[in-house]
């Protein structure tokens, strides 16, 4: 149990991270088993100008930013996956590494998902497209509108995912 927690707590609360130097998006959601409350979600964003390096810190300091406010009990970050450009799935992989570092020293657990897992457990198929991804995240956390950036749908649903998997308190 995470120290924070009230030892009375009913629900596991997981942060979700969709890993990107430009955008990474991010989704907190609270639950047990299949009842679920959306909590936030947004983007951390960083100037395509910046160095790598200047990047890779706003990131890592967000992250931490959304670790203290957020204070989960898990965190679920999307495993690598690209399919042609290595440019970009090396960017990608630095902005994993340095999510990855700073949950490390938060303490939490960390799932890792797929992305045809994270469509698994979300919609019940693992080649949906984007948007049923987006639309079953809206409807299962019962969301006005679809979230906004893609970015940040994919973290909600990774949430999602942690959510399911955890063992209840």
């Amino acid at each position: 149990m995470r120290p924070w927690r009230k030892p009375w707590a009913t629900e596991v609360r997981a942060l979700g991270l969709d890993p990107g130097s430009a955008i990474t998006g991010y989704g907190v959601v609270e639950g047990r088993g299949n009842r679920l409350r959306h909590l936030a979600h947004g983007a951390i964003r960083t100037n395509s100008g910046q160095p790598a390096h200047v990047r890779l810190r706003k990131v890592y300091e967000e992250t931490v930013t959304l670790l203290e406010t957020y204070r989960p009990d898990a965190v679920a970050i999307e495993k690598l996956y690209f399919k042609q450009n290595v440019s970009t799935g090396i960017s990608v992989a630095q902005a994993r590494g340095v999510l990855l570092l700073a949950v490390a020293y938060s303490g939490c657990t960390v799932g890792e998902f797929s992305p045809t897992e994270m469509k698994v457990a979300v919609t019940g198929y693992g080649r949906a497209e984007k948007r049923q991804l987006q639309e079953m995240v809206k409807r299962l956390l019962n969301l006005d509108a679809t979230p906004k950036p893609d970015d940040a749908a994919d973290a909600l649903a990774l949430a999602i995912c942690q959510v399911q998997i955890m063992p209840q308190p």
